[in-house]
């Protein structure tokens, strides 16, 4: 994966509409290192994703782009880097929970 656009374009391929059915929240990723923002919109069984920060996001994911890549790629467990303090959480922490339902490996 060369670039968090990249690993952000991935997770929305591995969506599961299923999972979505009758959801509508926002998923931000800030990536510190790069300083870029992204939203995914998870609306009734839709992802959308935006670049740019949204203030509507019900929980947004605090990372660098090697942790991110790692997640999305499967060789970092979301929980461990969380544990290990390069994954941090601001909002409403158990909907973080629901991404790995809603885009699994």
């Amino acid at each position: 994966m060369t670039s968090v656009a990249d690993a952000v374009q991935s997770m929305k391929a591995k969506f599961n509409p299923a999972a979505a059915a009758g959801l509508d929240l926002v998923f931000g990723f800030n990536i510190t290192d790069e300083d870029k923002h992204y939203a995914l919109i998870v609306k009734d069984g839709t992802c959308e994703l935006q670049e740019g920060e949204n203030e509507n996001a019900n929980c947004t994911l605090i990372m660098d782009s090697e942790t991110l890549k790692g997640i999305v790629s499967g060789d970092t467990d979301g929980m461990q880097a969380f544990m290990g303090g390069k994954l941090r959480v601001d909002g409403d922490m158990m909907l973080s929970m629901k991404l790995s339902e809603l885009f699994p490996a």
